[in-house]
């Protein structure tokens, strides 16, 4: 899902929507509602002359459950948080994918660091440039030890001795 999920709610509290017309609110199918009130994700809705009618209340739940689910969270975690029975233990699950989440950005920051280096790094083998390494951190994770070689180190700026033009250029680490 979208981080930058946009999504039509403008309900009054006295408003009603069929399934379809609420799944269209939030780019879904209508049996993906149907699924989730199954699951007991969705308190079912009210049925008018046979048929669901939704409300606000529901679009809530449906935008709750999205960010959820962007956020990382499985329909039973959500189902969970949804259903924690007061705020302490609503609190508590909270603090758990929390935490999980924090550890998930720390391992997006570090490979977004390996494929900026990657892409600015002018050795021929990017696998083998020492500050590739360096930001691998192959020590601290495997308990490699040793030199890390000689290579690319990348600059935009020229080096003293370099070839004065400014491009890339190597030098040894």
């Amino acid at each position: 899902m979208d981080a930058s999920l946009q999504v039509n709610v403008n309900m009054k509290s006295s408003d009603s929507l069929r399934i379809g017309e609420l799944a269209a609110r939030f780019g879904l199918a209508p049996h993906v509602l149907r699924h989730w009130e199954a699951m007991g994700l969705l308190v079912p809705a009210d049925r008018v002359n046979g048929r669901r009618r939704y409300t606000r209340d529901h679009a809530v739940r449906v935008l709750t459950i999205l960010r959820g689910k962007s956020a990382g969270m499985s329909l039973e975690q959500i189902r969970e948080m949804l259903d924690a029975s007061g705020r302490e233990g609503r609190q508590a699950l909270l603090r758990r994918h929390h935490e999980e989440l924090e550890r998930r950005l720390r391992e997006i920051a570090a490979s977004k660091a390996l494929i900026e280096h990657a892409m600015q790094c002018t050795a021929e083998d990017f696998t083998q440039c020492p500050n590739y390494r360096r930001v691998l951190d192959l020590e601290g994770v495997a308990g490699f030890h040793g030199a890390h070689g000689g290579g690319c180190v990348v600059e935009t700026a020229p080096v003293p001795g370099g070839d004065g033009t400014g491009e890339a250029s190597h030098r040894e680490a």
